[in-house]
């Protein structure tokens, strides 16, 4: 399959369901009805998820950030994202299997993994799939730039309000998140 095939959403379905039987397969997503590999978690994007987690738990107990749920995005193509994180109620995704609906969804997360595809996926096509989604917030870890950009209100095209602030920084994530995060510890976890 060349890189400019679109696949429908069954198809994406039977291959990921195949890739991942194999230790050493990719994980997949299909945005714009193009399948592609995500990087693997390396232990420093690892820690940020914990951290992170660690952080919604102590502000909202009955929350759970979700590592690697994956999730039904865009509405004008078929296309599922494997964000590295899923903020929702706890138990929010029971009964959904692999690919799960985005109702419920407060937040969803992404730490750049430095790979080629960083800039298109992290930066630009997830940022539209996710605004697409109606995912009220959209928080990138960047780790190449050392920065944290919350991007929120979305109108269904896009995020209307990004903010950008340097890893060591206390940022707000907007409601319904409403939590504030002090990114020092970020600092320790750039490749």
């Amino acid at each position: 399959m060349t890189q400019q095939q679109e696949l429908s959403q069954r198809e994406f379905e039977a291959l990921s369901r195949r890739s991942a039987r194999s230790d050493d397969a990719p994980r997949l997503e299909l945005l714009d009805g193009r399948a592609a590999a995500k990087a693997w978690p390396d232990g420093n994007r690892a820690r940020i998820i914990a951290w992170l987690t660690q952080c919604v738990l102590h502000a909202r107990p009955r929350w759970w950030l979700y590592p690697h749920q994956g999730l039904r995005v865009e509405t004008y193509r078929k296309g599922n994202a494997r964000p590295d994180g899923a903020l929702a109620a706890s138990g929010n995704f029971v009964g959904q299997g692999e690919w799960a609906s985005t109702d419920g969804v407060l937040m969803v997360v992404e730490v750049t993994s430095g790979d080629r595809d960083t800039d298109l996926r992290d930066r630009v096509e997830k940022p539209r799939a996710y605004a697409e989604a109606a995912i009220p917030v959209y928080l990138l870890i960047d780790r190449d730039s050392q920065e944290v950009k919350v991007h929120s209100e979305p109108d269904g095209v896009r995020y209307e309000q990004v903010t950008t602030v340097p890893f060591g920084k206390t940022v707000a994530l907007p409601a319904p998140v409403g939590i504030e995060l002090d990114t020092a510890p970020l600092t320790d976890w750039v490749r």
